[in-house]
């Protein structure tokens, strides 16, 4: 089975093994296996299914057949009498609820004949480590650390026979906000912390998030996750985001432990998640490309900074085009040259943004799960693009 090829999903399912693994797959055992690999962690180091073929993965097709064995599991243990061709149905369902714009179903000239060659398709699409510059930084980290989202509110779909659109983006939101104050615990922030913690505020797009120390959990909706697989996802995304190769300073800790407090989970459970991920990282450092730098914040930075950029100037036309099409988005830009925007008109400036850039393709990034990280850099790139009364009173 080779995950780069067409026809690679119906020669997983017709494999008796991994039909049998996935058929008998209980979902509390999937979530240990997908983080032994670390897949919850963002970066496949293997697969959760044995690889009986001669050809050596990529972490672009590890991270495919983890996503799609998560999910497959969870149709299987989810639903009675399952059968492939119905999961298949069901998980292009799911994703067109999810893509509003249907640029999942976007495909090349030539559309897909069956719907196992769609769900690659769209699977091809949620993966973000095709090699390009965004391959090794933070960001790609992030946007697959979570792609777990998917597997919980595939099942929330099944569940409840229902839109999982605000789920996922709620769960998302609950995410990254969680993440933005598991780095803002920190006792000790040099200017590169401090940076990304700015980033992480000011990409929210539901809630406001203080960038100042009392942020806490109650801007955060955490009683609305009691299942233990969510409760779980969270603690280790949170464990990632205060990792370093040394001991975890009081505030990290105590940061740690409020959280299982929120979570109502039992503080053995908060110290495995933050032992796993550190044994997991410490295992596989030389690896995991993020993991390798002395100071991720500032490749993040570095490496982000240079992406965001090529992908402006090679939209600049239609970018232009587009935002001067946009009476608000116009007026609150130039007005920013002036005056401090309330927070309102922020949120109003990234929801525009984000409209512009689900309508050129190249800017698809900035939509995907962790791409909201990018859109401060977005921001501060375009009034150069813009006419010069645009930064003449800056």
């Amino acid at each position: 089975m080779n995950p780069s090829t067409s026809g690679w999903i119906e020669k997983f399912l017709r494999d008796p093994d991994y039909n049998q693994q996935i058929a008998t797959g209980a979902t509390d055992q999937l979530y240990t296996n997908l983080r032994q690999v670390g897949f919850i962690y963002g970066t496949s180091i293997a697969t959760t299914i044995t690889n009986k073929s001669d050809i050596i993965y990529s972490e672009e097709e590890k991270t495919k057949v983890n996503l799609f064995t998560a999910l497959a599991t969870t149709y299987y243990d989810t639903i009675e009498n399952a059968e492939q061709d119905d999961c298949i149905t069901a998980l292009i369902e799911f994703y067109s609820f999810l893509d509003t714009k249907k640029s999942f179903f976007s495909f090349p000239k030539v559309l897909p004949v069956h719907k196992s060659e769609k769900l690659e398709a769209i699977i091809h699409t949620r993966i973000q480590t095709n090699e390009s510059a965004v391959k090794k930084n933070f960001s790609h980290l992030l946007t697959n650390a979570l792609l777990f989202i998917d597997v919980l509110a595939f099942d929330y779909y099944l569940i409840h026979d229902k839109d999982p659109f605000e789920y996922a983006s709620k769960l998302e939101e609950m995410l990254t906000n969680t993440v933005f104050l598991a780095l803002n615990s920190k006792e000790e922030q040099d200017d590169y912390d401090e940076l990304l913690i700015k980033l992480f505020a000011s990409s929210v797009r539901y809630t406001s998030i203080s960038v100042d120390k009392e942020a806490s959990f109650d801007q955060i909706a955490l009683n609305a996750y009691t299942d233990e697989l969510e409760k779980r996802y969270i603690l280790d995304l949170a464990s990632m985001a205060v990792w370093n190769d040394k001991q975890l300073d009081a505030g990290e800790q105590t940061f740690m432990i409020a959280l299982g407090a929120e979570l109502q989970v039992d503080e053995s459970v908060v110290r495995e998640s933050i032992h796993l991920v550190k044994t997991f990282i410490n295992t596989h450092k030389e690896h995991i490309s993020y993991f390798k730098y002395s100071h991720p914040a500032l490749h993040f930075y570095q490496q982000t900074s240079r992406t965001v950029r090529v992908l402006i100037l090679r939209n600049k036309k239609r970018l232009i085009k587009e935002i001067s099409e946009s009476k608000d988005l116009m007026l609150l830009l130039g007005q920013s040259t002036v005056r401090d925007l309330t927070k309102e008109e922020k949120r109003q400036i990234k929801q525009q943004l984000l409209d512009i850039c689900k309508s050129i393709p190249s800017l698809a990034i900035f939509i995907l799960p962790g791409g909201g990280l990018l859109l401060p850099l977005l921001v501060k790139l375009i009034p150069q693009l813009l006419p010069s009364a645009f930064n003449e009173n800056k």
